[in-house]
């Protein structure tokens, strides 16, 4: 599981062998699923688990300090700016595990023709941060493979 697990909601996957027995992978997932949310994924793509949700705290750590940053510029105090910025990330999160919609189309329901939202999101996309991120993605579980 990923650092979020010692707060109750990491994220991890489970690659089992087949010879595994039925009684030992429920008891790994029993164990996964105390700490946060389990999948299951072919052993081959556990770098790519890695790369996301093993370093994704890190990421999110990362927009959540720019989003405080960018709250402070706007004269917000670092502490309000800083929680309205977790809080924000929370409730994105949320809305995409709760609500079953793709994340663009969440995106898409707070976008309003010629308005605030858009004119941010034009601001990431020409800065490249939807490519950096799946750059960092990639990297990240690349340099998984190389350390194994």
């Amino acid at each position: 599981p990923n650092t979020p697990a010692q707060v109750g909601v990491g994220a991890a996957a489970i690659a089992a062998d087949d010879d595994l027995a039925d009684e030992d992978l429920k008891w790994v997932e029993q164990l996964f699923n105390a700490v946060g949310s389990t999948v299951h994924v072919p052993d081959r793509l556990m770098h790519a688990v890695t790369g996301l949700s093993g370093s994704g705290p890190a990421y999110v750590y990362l927009v959540i300090e720019a989003l405080s940053d960018g709250g402070v510029a706007a004269g917000l105090p670092r502490d309000i700016a800083t929680k309205l910025a977790a809080q924000t990330v929370l409730g994105g999160a949320q809305m995409v595990l709760e609500t079953g919609l793709h994340p663009g189309q969440l995106k898409d329901q707070v976008t309003s023709p010629g308005g605030t939202t858009i004119a941010a999101l034009a601001t990431l996309e020409a800065a490249a941060v939807r490519g950096a991120l799946i750059h960092a993605v990639q990297r990240a579980a690349a340099r998984s493979a190389e350390l194994e």
